[in-house]
């Protein structure tokens, strides 16, 4: 199996019970996650080497953080100790036609004020086949910025492929910002993920008259801007999550890739799914893609691995991905039921 090491920020999730508003809760559920952190717990989970790289405090709460990861076979071997904190967001679950809510508290985490002396990425890269990021990083602060600019040199230095999925926040940047730094580190990706939000946001290109709110969607305009994207920054491949967005509960989860050699543009069977908890579904969907990938699937079975695995990971709560390969495989089969297993 292959080595894959993924950084960012875990988090600790404080969620409401149930679909409670935050006015009414009286207390929290617990977890950690975080985007990076979500891919590498996929891709233990499907076998693969996996270690995440970040810096959390030297606190029995950092010590949660990491025990979390370990706990999902994820190698923390690298992770820095030090800073002020670990970075809290909370959750408000929404339902039907109410949308779900995020407050971030992650203000001065000690990922946020890492340099680059923390990591040894010449160490960190050995015989790493895989190095995946987010746009969430960078956003973090403009020392997270750098810090991941460093990481991607040492990276490509080592022959490494590179993913990144964009995922734009509107609540850590503008994206005026995002495009400034992201179009620059984009030189280092190999394979561009993102949805239609944040191919707009993070990178400018918009496609056609899709709507990201009402879950429109006009494939003829993914592959333009794909190809596009191609053009200006040579990746390998590009690949967008495509969510229909009916109401907070009910989701029509699809996706499409552009091959660069081929110039072929493929879209992905859809699933329609009841969600349980939408958080880290992009995560499980580019660890899955990751996985295929991989494993030497097609580019078109790799997509339908990591749509899969995503439309599994809608019905989990928490942030992480806990499906096994077979589950995804079974899916990916045909068989959808959801009958007991016994």
């Amino acid at each position: 199996m292959a080595k894959v090491v993924t950084m960012g920020e875990i988090m600790l999730r404080l969620s409401t019970p149930g679909f409670e508003k935050f006015i009414q809760a009286d207390e929290f559920d617990v977890c950690y996650g975080g985007g990076e952190a979500n891919v590498a717990v996929s891709l233990a989970n499907y076998g693969h080497d996996a270690e995440f790289v970040t810096k959390v405090p030297n606190n029995p709460i950092g010590e949660c953080a990491v025990a979390a990861l370990r706990k999902m076979n994820v190698q923390t071997k690298n992770i820095a100790k030090g800073g002020e904190r670990l970075g809290i967001y909370f959750l408000e679950t929404g339902a039907s036609m109410r949308a779900s809510n995020v407050v971030y508290d992650r203000a001065h985490s000690s990922i946020s004020t890492a340099k680059p002396e923390d990591f040894d990425f010449d160490a960190i890269f050995e015989g790493a086949d895989w190095f995946h990021f987010t746009g969430i990083t960078p956003a973090i602060s403009d020392d997270a910025a750098v810090l991941t600019e460093v990481a991607l040199k040492a990276a490509k230095k080592k022959g490494i492929t590179v993913s990144c999925d964009l995922n734009f926040r509107k609540k850590l940047w503008s994206s005026e910002k995002a495009q400034k730094i992201m179009t620059n580190l984009m030189q280092y990706v190999d394979v561009c993920i993102g949805n239609e939000e944040d191919a707009e946001k993070v990178l400018g290109f918009k496609p056609g008259n899709t709507d990201v709110t009402s879950g429109k969607l006009e494939l003829d305009s993914y592959k333009d801007i794909f190809e596009q994207m191609v053009a200006k920054f040579n990746f390998k491949y590009v690949i967008s999550s495509l969510r229909e967005s009916y109401s907070a509960s009910d989701n029509g989860w699809s996706a499409c890739i552009y091959d660069r050699d081929s110039k072929e543009f493929y879209h992905s069977r859809k699933y329609e799914v009841r969600i349980v908890d939408r958080v880290g579904g992009g995560d499980s969907f580019a660890g899955g893609v990751i996985c295929g990938l991989l494993d030497g699937k097609s580019f078109k079975d790799a997509l339908e691995f990591g749509v899969a695995a995503s439309a599994l990971k809608h019905t989990i709560p928490g942030d992480m991905n806990l499906v096994s390969r077979s589950d995804v495989e079974n899916l990916v089969g045909g068989d959808g039921s959801g009958r007991v297993q016994r």
